[in-house]
Protein backbone atom coordinates (compact mmCIF):
# COMPACT_ATOMS: atom_id res chain seq x y z
CA UNK A 1 0.00 0.00 0.00
CA UNK A 2 1.44 3.39 -0.99
CA UNK A 3 1.47 5.66 2.05
CA UNK A 4 3.85 8.52 1.30
CA UNK A 5 1.25 10.48 -0.70
CA UNK A 6 -0.12 11.98 2.50
CA UNK A 7 2.99 12.03 4.65
CA UNK A 8 6.07 13.02 2.65
CA UNK A 9 4.82 16.50 1.57
CA UNK A 10 4.12 17.30 5.23
CA UNK A 11 7.58 16.39 6.49
CA UNK A 12 9.21 17.81 4.43
CA UNK A 13 24.14 60.66 17.28
CA UNK A 14 29.99 84.12 15.11
CA UNK A 15 33.46 83.19 16.35
CA UNK A 16 36.39 81.36 15.02
CA UNK A 17 38.65 79.38 17.29
CA UNK A 18 41.75 77.32 16.85
CA UNK A 19 40.05 74.31 18.46
CA UNK A 20 39.64 71.52 15.96
CA UNK A 21 36.08 70.17 15.62
CA UNK A 22 35.47 66.71 17.00
CA UNK A 23 34.54 64.37 14.23
CA UNK A 24 32.80 61.16 15.16
CA UNK A 25 34.04 58.38 12.94
CA UNK A 26 32.38 55.05 12.58
CA UNK A 27 34.51 52.01 13.28
CA UNK A 28 34.75 48.99 11.07
CA UNK A 29 32.85 45.88 12.04
CA UNK A 30 36.07 44.14 13.12
CA UNK A 31 37.05 47.15 15.27
CA UNK A 32 33.68 47.12 17.01
CA UNK A 33 34.08 43.37 17.38
CA UNK A 34 37.32 43.85 19.33
CA UNK A 35 35.61 46.39 21.60
CA UNK A 36 32.68 44.07 22.18
CA UNK A 37 34.85 41.08 23.03
CA UNK A 38 36.83 43.10 25.57
CA UNK A 39 33.76 44.25 27.53
CA UNK A 40 31.52 41.19 27.34
CA UNK A 41 31.43 38.55 30.07
CA UNK A 42 29.84 35.14 30.42
CA UNK A 43 27.55 34.62 33.43
CA UNK A 44 27.44 30.92 34.19
CA UNK A 45 25.47 28.72 36.56
CA UNK A 46 24.61 25.05 36.74
CA UNK A 47 21.20 25.70 35.21
CA UNK A 48 22.40 27.62 32.18
CA UNK A 49 24.20 30.78 31.18
CA UNK A 50 23.74 34.39 30.18
CA UNK A 51 25.79 37.41 29.24
CA UNK A 52 26.83 40.73 30.81
CA UNK A 53 28.82 43.85 29.97
CA UNK A 54 31.44 45.61 32.12
CA UNK A 55 30.28 49.21 32.66
CA UNK A 56 32.39 50.51 35.57
CA UNK A 57 35.70 50.05 37.43
CA UNK A 58 36.32 51.36 40.94
CA UNK A 59 39.70 50.20 42.11
CA UNK A 60 39.62 46.43 41.99
CA UNK A 61 35.85 46.29 41.77
CA UNK A 62 34.12 45.93 38.44
CA UNK A 63 30.40 46.46 37.82
CA UNK A 64 28.57 44.36 35.26
CA UNK A 65 25.23 45.22 33.69
CA UNK A 66 22.96 42.41 32.50
CA UNK A 67 19.35 41.47 31.95
CA UNK A 68 17.57 40.88 35.27
CA UNK A 69 16.14 37.57 34.16
CA UNK A 70 19.67 36.18 33.68
CA UNK A 71 20.30 36.31 37.46
CA UNK A 72 16.72 36.45 38.69
CA UNK A 73 17.12 33.45 41.01
CA UNK A 74 19.73 33.37 43.75
CA UNK A 75 22.22 30.68 42.88
CA UNK A 76 25.92 29.99 42.49
CA UNK A 77 27.06 32.13 39.56
CA UNK A 78 30.49 32.63 38.05
CA UNK A 79 31.55 35.59 35.92
CA UNK A 80 33.93 34.54 33.16
CA UNK A 81 35.98 37.46 31.84
CA UNK A 82 37.43 37.82 28.32
CA UNK A 83 40.78 36.40 29.50
CA UNK A 84 39.07 33.23 30.69
CA UNK A 85 39.36 34.02 34.41
CA UNK A 86 36.45 32.91 36.60
CA UNK A 87 35.15 35.03 39.47
CA UNK A 88 32.43 33.83 41.85
CA UNK A 89 29.49 36.20 42.09
CA UNK A 90 28.61 37.46 45.56
CA UNK A 91 24.83 37.61 45.13
CA UNK A 92 24.69 40.32 47.82
CA UNK A 93 26.18 42.68 45.21
CA UNK A 94 23.25 42.12 42.84
CA UNK A 95 20.95 45.13 42.49
CA UNK A 96 17.80 44.75 40.39
CA UNK A 97 16.40 47.87 38.77
CA UNK A 98 12.68 48.52 39.26
CA UNK A 99 10.17 47.87 36.46
CA UNK A 100 12.80 47.02 33.85
CA UNK A 101 14.63 43.83 32.98
CA UNK A 102 18.01 45.11 34.15
CA UNK A 103 20.36 44.30 37.02
CA UNK A 104 23.90 45.13 38.05
CA UNK A 105 26.42 43.01 39.95
CA UNK A 106 30.07 43.19 40.91
CA UNK A 107 33.23 41.13 40.98
CA UNK A 108 36.70 41.86 42.31
CA UNK A 109 39.93 41.34 40.39
CA UNK A 110 43.54 42.51 40.27
CA UNK A 111 43.42 42.22 36.49
CA UNK A 112 42.74 45.14 34.18
CA UNK A 113 39.57 44.89 32.09
CA UNK A 114 38.07 47.21 29.50
CA UNK A 115 34.99 49.20 30.50
CA UNK A 116 32.24 49.93 27.98
CA UNK A 117 31.91 53.43 26.59
CA UNK A 118 28.35 54.66 27.12
CA UNK A 119 26.54 56.02 24.07
CA UNK A 120 23.26 57.84 23.53
CA UNK A 121 20.57 55.35 22.64
CA UNK A 122 18.24 58.15 21.48
CA UNK A 123 20.52 58.42 18.43
CA UNK A 124 19.88 54.79 17.47
CA UNK A 125 17.28 55.43 14.81
CA UNK A 126 15.76 52.99 12.38
CA UNK A 127 18.35 51.86 9.86
CA UNK A 128 21.44 52.58 11.96
CA UNK A 129 23.98 49.82 12.58
CA UNK A 130 23.67 47.61 15.63
CA UNK A 131 26.02 44.96 16.97
CA UNK A 132 25.13 42.38 19.62
CA UNK A 133 27.59 40.20 21.52
CA UNK A 134 27.04 37.32 23.89
CA UNK A 135 27.42 33.66 24.73
CA UNK A 136 24.78 31.29 23.32
CA UNK A 137 23.77 28.52 25.67
CA UNK A 138 24.91 24.96 25.14
CA UNK A 139 22.42 22.89 23.17
CA UNK A 140 22.53 19.69 21.19
CA UNK A 141 23.63 21.79 18.22
CA UNK A 142 26.08 23.99 20.23
CA UNK A 143 28.36 21.70 22.22
CA UNK A 144 30.21 24.43 24.11
CA UNK A 145 29.63 28.05 25.09
CA UNK A 146 31.35 30.16 22.45
CA UNK A 147 31.40 33.95 22.24
CA UNK A 148 29.21 35.24 19.43
CA UNK A 149 29.22 38.66 17.71
CA UNK A 150 26.57 39.63 15.17
CA UNK A 151 25.82 42.70 13.11
CA UNK A 152 22.49 44.07 11.99
CA UNK A 153 20.30 47.14 11.89
CA UNK A 154 18.03 48.97 14.29
CA UNK A 155 14.49 48.46 13.07
CA UNK A 156 12.71 50.50 15.77
CA UNK A 157 13.45 52.73 18.77
CA UNK A 158 10.14 53.36 20.46
CA UNK A 159 9.32 56.25 22.79
CA UNK A 160 6.74 54.08 24.50
CA UNK A 161 8.48 50.89 25.66
CA UNK A 162 6.99 47.47 26.06
CA UNK A 163 6.78 45.79 29.46
CA UNK A 164 10.11 45.49 31.28
CA UNK A 165 11.54 48.52 29.46
CA UNK A 166 12.10 47.00 26.03
CA UNK A 167 12.15 49.70 23.33
CA UNK A 168 15.02 48.87 20.96
CA UNK A 169 14.35 46.47 18.10
CA UNK A 170 17.05 45.11 15.78
CA UNK A 171 17.37 42.35 13.22
CA UNK A 172 20.62 40.71 14.37
CA UNK A 173 20.75 36.95 14.61
CA UNK A 174 20.67 36.20 18.33
CA UNK A 175 20.38 33.03 20.38
CA UNK A 176 19.33 32.04 23.91
CA UNK A 177 22.16 32.82 26.33
CA UNK A 178 23.00 36.14 24.71
CA UNK A 179 20.52 37.93 27.00
CA UNK A 180 22.28 40.64 28.98
CA UNK A 181 24.86 41.18 26.25
CA UNK A 182 25.81 44.60 24.86
CA UNK A 183 24.06 46.30 21.96
CA UNK A 184 26.66 48.58 20.37
CA UNK A 185 26.49 51.27 17.69
CA UNK A 186 28.98 51.73 14.85
CA UNK A 187 31.27 53.73 17.18
CA UNK A 188 31.54 50.84 19.59
CA UNK A 189 29.40 52.61 22.19
CA UNK A 190 26.96 50.80 24.44
CA UNK A 191 23.44 51.80 23.43
CA UNK A 192 21.44 48.96 24.89
CA UNK A 193 21.25 45.64 26.66
CA UNK A 194 19.96 42.67 24.71
CA UNK A 195 17.17 40.71 26.34
CA UNK A 196 14.91 38.85 23.97
CA UNK A 197 15.64 36.93 20.82
CA UNK A 198 13.73 36.80 17.56
CA UNK A 199 11.02 34.24 18.20
CA UNK A 200 9.78 34.10 14.63
CA UNK A 201 12.70 32.39 12.90
CA UNK A 202 10.69 29.18 12.77
CA UNK A 203 6.98 28.95 12.26
CA UNK A 204 4.97 25.81 11.79
CA UNK A 205 2.51 26.11 8.95
CA UNK A 206 -1.05 25.51 10.05
CA UNK A 207 -1.95 24.54 6.51
CA UNK A 208 0.28 21.59 5.69
CA UNK A 209 2.26 20.85 8.87
CA UNK A 210 5.57 21.67 7.21
CA UNK A 211 8.22 23.74 8.92
CA UNK A 212 8.74 27.22 7.48
CA UNK A 213 11.81 29.32 8.18
CA UNK A 214 11.25 33.05 8.35
CA UNK A 215 12.86 36.15 9.80
CA UNK A 216 10.93 38.86 11.60
CA UNK A 217 14.00 40.74 12.89
CA UNK A 218 12.17 41.28 16.18
CA UNK A 219 15.01 41.15 18.73
CA UNK A 220 14.48 43.34 21.79
CA UNK A 221 16.84 45.39 23.93
CA UNK A 222 16.56 48.00 26.68
CA UNK A 223 18.06 51.38 25.70
CA UNK A 224 21.09 52.40 27.74
CA UNK A 225 19.41 55.76 28.44
CA UNK A 226 16.73 53.87 30.35
CA UNK A 227 19.45 52.41 32.55
CA UNK A 228 21.11 55.81 33.04
CA UNK A 229 17.84 57.35 34.20
CA UNK A 230 17.33 54.56 36.74
CA UNK A 231 20.94 53.87 37.73
CA UNK A 232 20.89 56.09 40.81
CA UNK A 233 18.23 53.80 42.24
CA UNK A 234 20.75 50.97 41.98
CA UNK A 235 23.57 53.05 43.47
CA UNK A 236 25.56 52.99 40.23
CA UNK A 237 27.28 56.07 38.80
CA UNK A 238 29.03 55.47 35.50
CA UNK A 239 29.93 59.15 35.14
CA UNK A 240 27.48 59.77 32.30
CA UNK A 241 24.36 61.87 32.73
CA UNK A 242 21.34 60.73 30.75
CA UNK A 243 20.02 63.09 28.10
CA UNK A 244 16.69 64.71 28.72
CA UNK A 245 13.96 62.25 28.00
CA UNK A 246 12.33 62.96 24.64
CA UNK A 247 8.78 64.24 24.75
CA UNK A 248 6.41 62.64 22.32
CA UNK A 249 4.39 65.25 20.41
CA UNK A 250 2.79 62.64 18.15
CA UNK A 251 2.86 58.88 17.89
CA UNK A 252 5.94 57.46 16.20
CA UNK A 253 5.78 54.66 13.64
CA UNK A 254 8.27 52.82 15.85
CA UNK A 255 5.78 52.78 18.72
CA UNK A 256 3.21 50.96 16.62
CA UNK A 257 5.88 48.69 15.14
CA UNK A 258 7.12 47.48 18.52
CA UNK A 259 3.59 46.96 19.78
CA UNK A 260 2.86 44.96 16.65
CA UNK A 261 5.88 42.76 17.21
CA UNK A 262 4.84 42.08 20.77
CA UNK A 263 1.38 41.05 19.61
CA UNK A 264 2.90 38.86 16.92
CA UNK A 265 5.02 37.02 19.46
CA UNK A 266 1.90 36.39 21.55
CA UNK A 267 0.07 34.95 18.55
CA UNK A 268 -2.28 37.92 18.08
CA UNK A 269 -1.68 38.17 14.36
CA UNK A 270 -4.78 40.27 13.62
CA UNK A 271 -3.74 42.79 16.29
CA UNK A 272 -0.21 42.81 14.88
CA UNK A 273 -1.50 43.51 11.37
CA UNK A 274 -3.52 46.48 12.66
CA UNK A 275 -0.45 47.99 14.36
CA UNK A 276 1.84 47.34 11.38
CA UNK A 277 -0.74 49.00 9.13
CA UNK A 278 -0.72 52.13 11.35
CA UNK A 279 3.10 52.18 11.31
CA UNK A 280 3.02 52.01 7.51
CA UNK A 281 0.43 54.79 7.32
CA UNK A 282 2.78 57.01 9.37
CA UNK A 283 5.82 55.87 7.39
CA UNK A 284 4.95 54.51 3.93
CA UNK A 285 8.57 53.37 3.46
CA UNK A 286 8.74 51.28 6.64
CA UNK A 287 10.29 48.22 5.06
CA UNK A 288 10.35 46.06 8.19
CA UNK A 289 6.70 46.79 8.89
CA UNK A 290 5.78 45.49 5.43
CA UNK A 291 7.89 42.39 5.97
CA UNK A 292 6.45 41.59 9.36
CA UNK A 293 2.90 42.32 8.31
CA UNK A 294 3.52 39.79 5.59
CA UNK A 295 4.59 37.26 8.20
CA UNK A 296 1.46 37.89 10.24
CA UNK A 297 -0.70 37.44 7.15
CA UNK A 298 1.20 34.25 6.34
CA UNK A 299 0.38 32.86 9.77
CA UNK A 300 -3.30 33.60 9.19
CA UNK A 301 -3.22 31.73 5.90
CA UNK A 302 -3.47 34.92 3.80
CA UNK A 303 -0.57 33.96 1.55
CA UNK A 304 -1.49 36.32 -1.29
CA UNK A 305 -1.72 39.21 1.19
CA UNK A 306 1.74 38.24 2.44
CA UNK A 307 3.11 38.24 -1.11
CA UNK A 308 1.61 41.70 -1.70
CA UNK A 309 3.45 43.00 1.38
CA UNK A 310 6.75 41.44 0.32
CA UNK A 311 6.35 42.96 -3.16
CA UNK A 312 5.84 46.41 -1.62
CA UNK A 313 8.90 45.95 0.59
CA UNK A 314 11.00 44.81 -2.37
CA UNK A 315 10.14 48.04 -4.20
CA UNK A 316 11.78 49.84 -1.25
CA UNK A 317 14.79 47.52 -1.14
CA UNK A 318 15.13 45.03 -4.01
CA UNK A 319 18.31 43.59 -2.46
CA UNK A 320 16.83 42.35 0.81
CA UNK A 321 17.48 38.61 1.00
CA UNK A 322 14.98 38.02 3.82
CA UNK A 323 12.16 39.37 1.68
CA UNK A 324 12.80 36.97 -1.18
CA UNK A 325 13.04 34.07 1.26
CA UNK A 326 9.77 35.00 2.93
CA UNK A 327 8.01 35.54 -0.39
CA UNK A 328 9.22 32.13 -1.43
CA UNK A 329 7.52 30.61 1.58
CA UNK A 330 4.23 32.27 0.72
CA UNK A 331 4.48 31.16 -2.90
CA UNK A 332 5.19 27.65 -1.77
CA UNK A 333 2.17 27.69 0.52
CA UNK A 334 0.05 28.67 -2.50
CA UNK A 335 1.41 25.67 -4.39
CA UNK A 336 3.77 27.68 -6.61
CA UNK A 337 6.86 25.57 -5.86
CA UNK A 338 8.75 26.73 -8.96
CA UNK A 339 8.15 30.38 -8.05
CA UNK A 340 9.34 29.57 -4.53
CA UNK A 341 12.55 28.01 -5.89
CA UNK A 342 13.13 31.15 -7.97
CA UNK A 343 12.75 33.33 -4.88
CA UNK A 344 15.10 31.19 -2.78
CA UNK A 345 17.62 31.33 -5.62
CA UNK A 346 17.41 35.15 -5.62
CA UNK A 347 17.92 35.06 -1.86
CA UNK A 348 21.10 33.04 -2.28
CA UNK A 349 22.45 35.34 -5.00
CA UNK A 350 22.26 38.18 -2.47
CA UNK A 351 23.44 36.10 0.49
CA UNK A 352 25.22 32.85 -0.45
CA UNK A 353 25.35 31.83 3.23
CA UNK A 354 21.62 32.07 3.90
CA UNK A 355 21.05 28.81 5.74
CA UNK A 356 17.26 28.95 5.70
CA UNK A 357 17.11 29.61 1.98
CA UNK A 358 19.07 26.45 1.18
CA UNK A 359 16.82 24.44 3.44
CA UNK A 360 13.64 25.99 2.07
CA UNK A 361 14.74 25.48 -1.52
CA UNK A 362 15.50 21.89 -0.71
CA UNK A 363 11.98 21.42 0.66
CA UNK A 364 10.47 22.98 -2.46
CA UNK A 365 12.63 20.83 -4.73
CA UNK A 366 11.53 17.74 -2.85
CA UNK A 367 7.95 18.74 -3.61
CA UNK A 368 8.91 19.01 -7.29
CA UNK A 369 10.45 15.50 -7.18
CA UNK A 370 13.88 17.04 -7.84
CA UNK A 371 15.44 15.06 -5.02
CA UNK A 372 19.04 15.21 -6.24
CA UNK A 373 18.99 19.02 -6.37
CA UNK A 374 17.28 19.01 -2.97
CA UNK A 375 20.11 16.90 -1.55
CA UNK A 376 22.62 19.44 -2.89
CA UNK A 377 20.72 22.20 -1.09
CA UNK A 378 20.57 20.31 2.21
CA UNK A 379 24.29 19.54 1.89
CA UNK A 380 25.00 23.27 1.49
CA UNK A 381 22.90 24.01 4.58
CA UNK A 382 24.87 21.40 6.53
CA UNK A 383 28.17 22.95 5.41
CA UNK A 384 27.01 26.20 6.99
CA UNK A 385 25.70 24.47 10.12
CA UNK A 386 26.64 20.80 10.55
CA UNK A 387 24.19 20.53 13.45
CA UNK A 388 21.13 21.74 11.58
CA UNK A 389 18.58 19.07 12.37
CA UNK A 390 16.00 20.25 9.84
CA UNK A 391 18.46 19.82 6.97
CA UNK A 392 19.04 16.21 7.96
CA UNK A 393 15.29 15.70 8.09
CA UNK A 394 14.83 17.25 4.66
CA UNK A 395 17.65 15.21 3.16
CA UNK A 396 16.11 12.12 4.68
CA UNK A 397 12.97 12.81 2.66
CA UNK A 398 15.10 13.19 -0.47
CA UNK A 399 16.74 9.84 0.08
CA UNK A 400 13.36 8.26 0.76
CA UNK A 401 11.97 9.62 -2.50
CA UNK A 402 15.00 8.20 -4.29
CA UNK A 403 14.29 4.80 -2.77
CA UNK A 404 17.25 4.67 -0.37
CA UNK A 405 15.36 3.87 2.83
CA UNK A 406 18.47 3.11 4.89
CA UNK A 407 20.06 6.49 4.15
CA UNK A 408 16.71 8.10 4.90
CA UNK A 409 16.55 6.39 8.30
CA UNK A 410 20.15 7.44 9.04
CA UNK A 411 19.34 11.10 8.31
CA UNK A 412 16.09 11.07 10.29
CA UNK A 413 17.97 9.49 13.21
CA UNK A 414 20.71 12.13 13.04
CA UNK A 415 18.08 14.91 13.01
CA UNK A 416 16.56 13.41 16.16
CA UNK A 417 19.95 13.03 17.82
CA UNK A 418 20.41 16.80 17.42
CA UNK A 419 16.83 17.69 18.35
CA UNK A 420 14.61 14.97 19.75
CA UNK A 421 11.58 17.31 19.90
CA UNK A 422 10.89 17.35 16.17
CA UNK A 423 7.85 15.40 15.10
CA UNK A 424 8.48 15.18 11.30
CA UNK A 425 11.71 13.12 11.50
CA UNK A 426 9.97 10.57 13.71
CA UNK A 427 7.17 10.29 11.16
CA UNK A 428 9.64 10.11 8.29
CA UNK A 429 11.61 7.36 9.98
CA UNK A 430 8.37 5.57 10.69
CA UNK A 431 7.51 5.58 6.98
CA UNK A 432 10.90 4.19 6.01
CA UNK A 433 10.74 1.51 8.71
CA UNK A 434 7.32 0.46 7.54
CA UNK A 435 8.56 0.09 3.99
CA UNK A 436 11.43 -2.08 5.24
CA UNK A 437 8.97 -4.33 7.04
CA UNK A 438 9.53 -3.05 10.60
CA UNK A 439 5.88 -2.30 11.34
CA UNK A 440 6.23 -2.26 15.13
CA UNK A 441 9.23 0.08 14.91
CA UNK A 442 7.19 2.30 12.60
CA UNK A 443 4.34 2.49 15.13
CA UNK A 444 6.86 3.40 17.86
CA UNK A 445 8.09 6.31 15.73
CA UNK A 446 4.58 7.49 14.90
CA UNK A 447 3.75 7.39 18.63
CA UNK A 448 6.78 9.58 19.37
CA UNK A 449 5.75 12.05 16.67
CA UNK A 450 2.26 12.28 18.20
CA UNK A 451 3.66 12.68 21.70
CA UNK A 452 5.46 15.82 20.44
CA UNK A 453 2.57 17.06 18.29
CA UNK A 454 -0.81 15.46 19.01
CA UNK A 455 -2.25 17.23 15.94
CA UNK A 456 0.31 15.92 13.44
CA UNK A 457 -2.01 14.40 10.87
CA UNK A 458 0.68 12.52 8.85
CA UNK A 459 1.64 10.51 11.92
CA UNK A 460 -1.96 9.37 12.39
CA UNK A 461 -2.04 8.36 8.73
CA UNK A 462 1.16 6.37 9.00
CA UNK A 463 0.20 4.73 12.24
CA UNK A 464 -3.20 3.83 10.86
CA UNK A 465 -1.67 2.05 7.88
CA UNK A 466 0.85 0.26 10.09
CA UNK A 467 -1.89 -0.85 12.44
CA UNK A 468 -3.91 -2.23 9.56
CA UNK A 469 -0.87 -4.17 8.37
CA UNK A 470 -0.61 -5.72 11.83
CA UNK A 471 -4.26 -6.74 11.80
CA UNK A 472 -5.63 -3.95 14.02
CA UNK A 473 -8.40 -2.85 11.67
CA UNK A 474 -10.39 -0.81 14.21
CA UNK A 475 -7.27 1.01 15.46
CA UNK A 476 -6.31 1.73 11.86
CA UNK A 477 -9.71 3.19 11.01
CA UNK A 478 -9.67 5.34 14.18
CA UNK A 479 -6.23 6.75 13.27
CA UNK A 480 -7.18 7.42 9.66
CA UNK A 481 -10.41 9.12 10.69
CA UNK A 482 -8.42 11.35 13.09
CA UNK A 483 -5.98 12.17 10.28
CA UNK A 484 -8.86 13.00 7.92
CA UNK A 485 -10.52 15.34 10.43
CA UNK A 486 -7.22 17.13 11.11
CA UNK A 487 -6.60 17.59 7.39
CA UNK A 488 -10.08 19.03 6.99
CA UNK A 489 -9.51 21.46 9.89
CA UNK A 490 -6.18 22.51 8.36
CA UNK A 491 -7.65 23.04 4.89
CA UNK A 492 -6.04 20.03 3.21
CA UNK A 493 -9.15 18.99 1.35
CA UNK A 494 -7.40 16.69 -1.15
CA UNK A 495 -5.79 14.64 1.61
CA UNK A 496 -9.09 14.63 3.46
CA UNK A 497 -10.88 13.09 0.50
CA UNK A 498 -8.14 10.53 -0.11
CA UNK A 499 -8.28 9.43 3.50
CA UNK A 500 -12.05 9.07 3.38
CA UNK A 501 -11.69 6.81 0.37
CA UNK A 502 -9.06 4.75 2.16
CA UNK A 503 -11.28 4.36 5.21
CA UNK A 504 -14.12 3.13 3.01
CA UNK A 505 -11.84 0.48 1.51
CA UNK A 506 -10.76 -0.72 4.93
CA UNK A 507 -14.37 -0.96 6.07
CA UNK A 508 -15.33 -3.24 3.22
Amino acid sequence: MKLNYAIVPAIIGVSITLVQPQIVVALSSSEVGKVAKAITVLIETQNGSGTGVIIQQNGKTYTVLTAKHVIETQAKYEIVTPDGQRYPLDYNTVKKLPEVDLAVMQFTSNQSYTVAKIGNSDDSAEGTTAYVAGFPQVTAAISSTIYNFTDGRITANALKPLRDGYALVYNNNTLPGMSGGPVLNDRGELVGVHGRADEADIETSKINSTVAYVKSGFNLGIPINTFLRLSSQAGVDVGVSPPTAPVATAPKPDDFYIQAGDKYDRGDFKGAIANYTTAIRLNPNYLNAYNNRGLARYNLGDFQGAIDDYNRALKINPKDADLYNNRGLARSALGDKKGAVDDYTLTLKINPNFLYAYNNRGIARNSLDDSQSAIADFNQALKINPNYAQAYAGRGISYYQLGDKNKAIADFTEALRINSNLAPPYAGRGIARFDLGDKKGAITDFNQALRINPNFAPAYTGRGIARFALGDKQGAIADLRKAANLNLEQGNTDDYQQLLELIKKLQQ
